[in-house]
């Protein structure tokens, strides 16, 4: 960017997925202290989720993201025509978010995700009023968008970037948090079986290697920014549709469900 001249009345154009978006978010943030810039997003995972709401950044060799600022862009255009041209594996881990979505906000989704356009523009305006609540994430409300990440970006972690796809590490951790939901909140047998069978419909992992291990996964997670003050901070549902963020999971509550993805 420097060496092409841009300076701070300059424009970024991020053009890809969601780790184009985010590093581009993150460049636009810190060069000049902050130019604007545009997310045109072209995966699933991120029209629905990544290009909304101003969280950029990259990882680090401690954990996902750890490296970020909050940058919101001035215009998202999610052209649904790009997602034609995704692989299969590609386009099915996108899902994972949008049921994310659905289980903390709209358990209508589930039955309705095979209508893209409606259901991209579904997914952007709850992330939205999410965000536009808690934007800074200060109040608690934006980490109910957290379901099923705490022991999925562990997952992704562990195994080392690149093995999962985003959504692929994601769906483990959302039944996970389903599990532990039905244990911890009281959140009936069905409606966590609801989310399983959408996860199975887009041929999304239910089980977790074995060598990727569970202290290792637990060691990623440790480090992760949803864990405040040495504390645990999990988001589970009391119902599909009812999110909130828990602190009575333990750590032996975590290790039971990463081994009950095995």
């Amino acid at each position: 960017m420097s060496a092409t001249g841009l300076d701070r009345s300059s424009l970024l154009v991020a053009l890809g997925g969601g780790v184009v978006g985010d590093l581009a978010g993150f460049a636009a943030a810190v060069y000049y202290r902050g130019i604007p810039y545009i997310q045109i997003p072209t995966t699933i995972v991120s029209q629905v989720d990544s290009s909304v709401g101003g969280k950029t950044g990259v990882n680090a060799a401690g954990g996902k993201n750890l490296i970020g600022s909050f940058h919101q862009p001035r215009l998202v255009i999610a052209d649904t025509d790009t997602l034609r041209s995704l692989p299969e594996r590609e386009f099915n881990e996108g899902f994972a978010e949008a049921i994310k979505h659905a289980a903390i906000r709209d358990p209508s989704m589930l039955d309705a995700l095979d209508d893209l356009p409606a259901l991209i523009a579904r997914n952007v305006a709850i992330k939205a009023a999410i965000v536009a609540e808690d934007e800074f994430e200060t109040k608690g409300l934006r980490a109910l968008l957290n379901f099923g990440h705490t022991i999925g970006h562990g997952i992704e972690a562990a195994a080392g970037y690149g093995k999962f796809l985003h959504g692929e590490a994601i769906s483990l951790g959302l039944r996970a948090a389903c599990r532990l939901s039905v244990e911890k909140s009281g959140l009936p047998e069905q409606e966590a079986a609801r989310v399983c069978t959408a996860l199975d419909t887009y041929r999304l992992p239910s089980k977790l290697d074995a060598s990727i291990e569970t202290e290792a996964i637990f060691s990623a997670l440790k480090k992760d920014k949803k864990f405040a003050a040495g504390g645990i901070r999990f988001v589970l549902l009391h119902r599909l549709g009812d999110a909130f963020v828990s602190d009575a999971v333990t750590e032996a509550d975590i290790r039971r469900a990463i081994e009950g993805l095995r």
